[in-house]
């Protein structure tokens, strides 16, 4: 990486915030999604229906709870927004086939949400897809059918009070979800059987990883899993970093034909996780992260003596995110390609001297959304400094800020 002094680490450290600023959604649309999924809570708690009794409950996964959901890069592309419809236990003769189909049975109970479902169903979701019903409304919902246990709901708030993440214990987090590629989808009633899904689990893991080196706590995961999740507009800084690699890597894989391959973000932000030691100055830590996500990565030899790339769940050992990378060769090119490309423009953004050259480069490698909102708010933010008196130069680059030594007077026009 290129050799910066301090004034410009901390100048493109504030650059690179913007930047992640400016990929949020808005609070307008973060509203929209928790009031409809909310809905969708209550709509399969229904007195009418033959879920009531297992007490269903609806959380957020993914990206919306790890706070690194990104705004789509063109009108065209949907948020994507993970919901867990938890159920307390479930009847004895359920199969997971079963359960599925009573969960999309009493969603289409609902005729705004008969109109949105999407048929075929997923392998193990169901899916709303809001556009269709209103264009104010750009996102999909993919709700998962779980169970859950006794033991899960009375552990949570202890577990999620414990400061030293432990794998053994969070494994209290899993439940059991359908999945129409098991071989006893349609047989198997005994939902410990069921295949083990842990988002909860890796939410834990992921912030602990972002509040390494942190003083002040930004986020309760617990909160936002039990009651209506804040929007977070103060992030930590892996959080920042997840969502402009993913804005890069949405930038990159931009086609319809690109996008089949594309590096999917349970990875990045697995890797970027591992590979970030807790620094607060987002262009240092994104730096090491990217130069060191690929040493996460293992390569393993199979039964039949060939090389097996390993992304583990951290949750759970005996998953690899990257399996689907033997299937698709093309996916794990893919992704060091863009690790490799995302390095190069990020130096290449850092090399820029004065104002305009850094905005043309981000635009060129972010849009030109998210290139103009970013360099004219921190334009803005060097106006309020100049009149406060606060703007300083930094010498041999002229780069201004609040960290420079030279200090920018006051613009005075004199006059008739």
């Amino acid at each position: 990486m290129l050799e910066l002094n301090k004034e410009q680490r901390e100048q493109f450290n504030e650059i690179l915030e913007l930047l992640g600023e400016s990929l949020d959604i808005s609070q307008s649309d973060y509203d929209k999604a928790v009031e409809s999924y909310k809905a969708v809570g209550t709509q399969l708690a229904k007195d009418n229906s033959k879920l009531k009794e297992y007490n269903p409950q609806i959380a957020p996964q993914g990206s919306f709870l790890l706070g690194t959901v990104i705004k789509a890069i063109n009108d065209c592309d949907d948020l994507d927004i993970d919901l867990v419809c938890e159920l307390l236990g479930k009847n004895p003769n359920w199969t997971q086939e079963d359960l599925k189909a009573i969960v999309g049975e009493q969603l289409m109970e609902n005729e705004t949400y008969k109109k949105i479902m999407e048929f075929p169903d997923g392998r193990r979701c169901w899916t709303l897809k809001y556009r269709e019903n209103s264009e104010d409304e750009k996102y999909h919902m993919d709700i998962l059918p779980s169970v859950i246990d006794n033991d899960y709901r009375r552990d949570f708030d202890g577990l999620f009070s414990e400061k030293i993440f432990d794998r053994s214990t969070i494994q209290k987090l899993a439940f059991r979800i359908t999945d129409r590629e098991r071989d006893d989808y349609k047989t198997e009633t005994n939902a410990v059987e069921w295949l083990k899904s842990n988002p909860f689990g890796y939410a834990k893991w992921f912030f602990d990883r972002a509040e390494q080196g942190q003083v002040e706590k930004r986020f309760s995961l617990k909160a936002s899993i039990q009651e209506v999740p804040n929007f977070q507009k103060n992030k930590y800084p892996l959080q920042r970093i997840i969502q402009i690699l993913k804005c890069h890597r949405d930038m990159m894989f931009s086609t319809e034909e690109d996008k089949v391959d594309k590096p999917i973000s349970i990875i990045i932000t697995t890797l970027a996780a591992r590979a970030y030691t807790g620094s607060k100055n987002i262009l240092e830590a994104l730096e090491n992260v990217i130069s060191n996500m690929k040493n996460y990565i293992e390569i393993c030899t199979n039964d039949e003596g060939k090389a097996v790339y390993w992304v583990e769940n951290p949750v759970n050992s005996e998953e690899n995110f990257a399996d689907k990378w033997k299937e698709h060769p093309q996916r794990q090119k893919n992704f060091y390609n863009w690790l490799e490309q995302v390095q190069r423009d990020i130096i290449k953004i850092t090399e820029q001297h004065g104002l305009t050259s850094i905005g043309n480069e981000i635009k060129t490698v972010f849009g030109d959304n998210v290139g103009n909102q970013t360099i004219n708010t921190y334009s803005e933010r060097l106006r309020e400094k100049r009149e406060n008196n606060n703007l300083r130069m930094t010498i041999g680059t002229g780069m201004l800020g609040n960290t420079g030594k030279i200090e920018v007077p006051q613009h005075k026009f004199y006059g008739k």
